[in-house]
């Protein structure tokens, strides 16, 4: 029985979900599909659809199947190959949105060709000659697969997927009809991964499973995926190329620890998706490996000759025998009439089975790349690149794509074109010109000698971005697989690789903290003359230098430190949300640890000066009225700053070791930040009344903790509503705090500046600026801590130097610059001291790792 018969059994449950929408019951599914299929007459039809992730097409889809036509699946928006197929296969009817309307095409001109009564789904793959040709699967392929799937994964009716795949990809399409076949639903996500609220979704739709290719997993890791919950969550599986072995195991070991799966599986579209899959309480021991084969099919592997290999661990061709092997390649019409031409699979690839009966891949026969999810065949990218004129060799690994082209072509043209040709994006592919292509002795083109090149043709800024991350995070070690986020970066070190990225690409890459440091290394941007840079590093430097003016001058312009302890807090939602909803102590202490490092000194130097050790200020509490500088005890109240920053952090810390904030923080963020801001603004003005300390409350944790728990809101206001809604509130609140703080002139501008702020990051978090002024903000960005702490250093030596000979004007602008300039000077001294730091313990690693080598 065909799955698409039996969907009027399962009734009013849901089948299809779509975001904003009342779930499609399965009711509705089958009169839906029934009603298409009967207008689509009892003959065999050739259809080309349009495989867009929604509702028409999906119904399109299993219409067809239901009325026993054969329909090819082709990707959305992709004009090209809805147009070649078209012209070589000229289809009866094509489904496809156009003018944003969902249309059907018959075509009475097309020809009363013959179509094989089994022939079900056309998917494409590429050919040898660079243009698309088709697999051909039957009714009884997408049936059998189907059931096999939901064998192993042990679906049931209340299972749900989070349908992020394409259906034009096997992979995609196997999850959907999986799902259908066994009475489950398929919730369609409409967001990509990295969307913030890509794990809200997921979440709310119940969804109990969520696939994914290798590449998709790379980007969970970048989104702080593992750090949320999902209630539903039942397994997760990974197909379409090959999962590190680290990450195979990190995400087993995710899964196991509350009870769910992690499923690792091995197939190709000739087997309509699926050939291996790793049962979960073997991924342990075996994370390297693809499994056995599914349920009904069986593998083996064999030899240059043919013959069937039964030795353990003894490489070979991998074959796949079993009813989802497709029935062969179409690359014209003749090829639709043609039946079953195979009963076993040649996979191509060489792999391995283990004493246990498991197998494990370990190498390609075929020239062949396997790049996020996308089989890339290297001999079809060299003809694609011929029909342009290019005369190149393409070779590869599953990362990266290279070709060595001899035509004179400009190489900016021939990467375009290979981008193109290949489906990749320009993270993976490279390019590079020669004067004659390496050949064998016989003549041919020797390959191995170009794969040299792929692994020496690196971006010239390779080194100095790997470099950067380990000189940033020194001394915990760094590799090209981390992530900013993953290696626990706070706002401070994001300014200053964010300045670093600048330098080596030419412009900042949009959301590049959540990038693998391998991948950043690897850009290469466009040049522009404006770049687009978060609104929080601008806004970080108008703070700084606001600071320095409203000291040196005394104008009634205070709002840069409390702008600076909005953004505080905006840091600590952004970069370390995570870690206080996981109550990672350790992470959170870090980047407090290195804030200190850089003002101990500065109390070292004080209390050297008074003759005493100035206990509040080591202690970090003189801002509470533990000293008063005037009688020595304790550092300039302008330091005040760094002493209320390590008291909230310390408050954030512990407040986050209690459990039930954490569930409650990590459920709803928010709504957390809004209830933390009430009890903050709450404080500001009743703690003044039970403690009396006069005009010094200004410099207290009690009177700005509001300022940096408006920071957490700002970031965690992920909605338009959330965002108006927060809007509002400054609205209300900071002309309120502006009235009560003394309605002067100094208080209404201090507020005034929290509140254009607040609406920038709300509703502008990112701006283009001129490439010049971003040049200018961000190393003073970058430096703003370094600034705040030694500014006052430069004013009074420039002031005690040149006050009596100066006009003023002139004197207040060397003061303020100034201070920038010593800032500035001593974050690049400290930047360059960790830089030899880090390249002294990286020799001292080589040199030990040397002399183990040759022992």
């Amino acid at each position: 029985m065909r799955f698409v018969d039996g969907f009027g059994g399962f009734a009013d449950a849901p089948a299809l979900i779509f975001p904003g929408q009342a779930p499609l019951t399965y009711a509705e599914l089958a009169r839906r599909v029934d009603a298409l299929a009967e207008s689509l007459g009892e003959r065999k039809r050739l259809i080309l659809l349009e495989a867009e992730l929604s509702e028409h097409a999906i119904i399109t889809y299993l219409a067809a199947l239901k009325g026993g036509h054969a329909v090819a699946l082709l990707p959305p928006g992709d004009l090209d190959a809805m147009g070649d197929f078209e012209a070589d296969f000229q289809p009866d009817t094509v489904f496809r949105c156009s003018g944003g309307r969902w249309r059907r095409h018959d075509n009475s001109a097309a020809p009363q060709s013959r179509l094989h009564p089994d022939l079900a789904v056309l998917l494409a793959t590429s050919g040898s000659t660079g243009k698309s040709r088709f697999v051909r699967l039957s009714s009884a392929n997408i049936n059998a697969n189907a059931a096999a799937i939901g064998t192993y994964l042990e679906l049931q009716p209340d299972d749900r997927a989070a349908l992020i795949l394409p259906v034009h990809y096997s992979y995609g399409l196997s999850v959907l009809n999986s799902h259908l076949a066994a009475g489950a639903s398929v919730f369609v996500s409409s967001r990509s991964i990295t969307d913030h609220d890509f794990i809200d979704d997921i979440r709310e739709a119940g969804c109990t499973n969520i696939p994914g290719v290798p590449y998709s997993y790379e980007l969970m890791e970048q989104t702080d995926f593992r750090g949320r919950e999902l209630p539903r969550l039942r397994f997760m599986t990974v197909a379409g190329g090959r999962l590190s072995p680290e990450l195979v195991q990190r995400y087993h070991a995710h899964l196991s620890a509350s009870g769910k799966r992690f499923y690792v599986m091995y197939g190709q579209t000739e087997a309509t998706a699926r050939i291996a899959y790793v049962p979960p309480d073997r991924l342990a021991e075996k994370p390297d490996s693809i499994g056995i084969a599914v349920p009904g099919g069986s593998l083996s592997l064999v030899d240059e000759h043919g013959r069937t290999i039964e030795a353990a661990n003894e490489p070979g061709e991998l074959v796949y025998r079993g009813p989802n092997v497709m029935m062969g390649y179409a690359t014209c019409p003749a090829d639709l009439a043609r039946g079953h031409d195979i009963e076993e699979l040649r996979t191509g690839d060489l792999a391995e089975r283990d004493a246990d009966g498991f197998y494990r891949i370990v190498g390609r026969l075929k020239r062949m790349s396997k790049i996020a999810g996308l089989r890339i065949n290297h001999e079809a990218l060299e003809h694609a690149l011929a029909r342009h004129g290019i005369a190149a060799a393409v070779v590869g690994d599953d990362e990266r794509l290279l070709a060595a082209f001899t035509s004179g072509q400009p190489a900016d043209r021939v990467r375009r074109l290979l981008i193109e040709a290949s489906g990749l994006t320009p993270l993976h592919v490279e390019t590079v010109a020669l004067g004659t292509l390496p050949r064998l002795p016989s003549g041919k083109i020797d390959y191995m000698q170009l794969r040299l090149h792929l692994s020496r043709e690196r971006p010239q800024h390779h080194n100095n971005i790997e470099d950067a991350f380990r000189r940033a995070f020194y001394p915990r070690p760094v590799r090209p697989q981390d992530s900013f986020m993953s290696l626990g970066g706070d706002s401070l070190l994001y300014v200053q690789l964010s300045l670093t990225l600048e330098k080596a690409l030419g412009r900042i890459p949009e959301a590049w903290e959540h990038q693998p440091i391998s991948s950043l290394s690897g850009l290469r941007l466009e040049k522009t003359s404006t770049h687009i840079i978060g609104t929080e590093l601008v806004l970080r430097a108008l703070a700084i230098l606001l600071v320095v003016v409203h000291h040196a001058t005394a104008w009634p312009l205070p709002g840069g430190a409390a702008l600076l302890m909005v953004l505080v807090g905006y840091g600590l939602a952004r970069f370390q949300g995570s870690a206080f909803c996981k109550g990672d102590v350790k992470r959170l202490l870090r980047p407090l640890g290195a804030n200190l490092m850089v003002y101990y000194p500065i109390v070292i130097g004080y209390s050297l000066a008074a003759g005493h050790v100035l206990w509040p200020s080591v202690f970090l509490v003189g801002n509470l009225g533990f000293g008063d500088p005037a009688k020595g005890t304790m550092v300039p109240f302008l330091y005040w700053f760094v002493e209320a920053y390590a008291q909230i952090v310390l408050i954030w810390i512990g407040l986050f070791c209690i459990p039930a904030v954490r569930r409650m923080a990590k459920r709803k963020p928010f709504e957390f930040g809004l209830a933390f801001l009430a009890v903050a603004v709450a404080a500001k003005f009743l703690v003044p009344m039970v403690w009396h300390i006069g005009g010094r409350r200004l410099f207290t944790m009690p009177d700005v903790l509001y300022l940096a728990v408006f920071g957490w809101c700002i970031f965690y206001a992920r909605t338009r509503e959330k965002r108006l809604a927060l809007a509002i509130i400054a609205a209300g609140l900071f002309p309120l705090l502006a009235y009560t703080g003394g309605n002067w002139t100094g208080s209404w501008v201090k507020y005034g500046l929290q509140f254009f702020c607040t609406l920038l990051l709300l509703f502008l978090p990112r701006i283009a600026l001129p490439k010049g002024l971003v040049r200018l903000i961000l190393p003073v960005s970058a430096a703003s801590y370094h600034i705040y702490l030694f500014h006052i250093f430069a004013q009074d030596f420039i002031e005690a130097a040149l006050k009596p000979s100066l006009p003023r004007p002139l004197l207040l602008i060397l003061v303020v610059i100034g201070g920038i300039a010593i800032g500035l000077a001593i974050y690049r001294l400290q930047k360059n001291l960790v830089g030899r730091l880090s390249r002294t313990a990286d020799q001292a690693g080589t040199e030990t790792l040397a002399g183990y080598m040759s022992r």
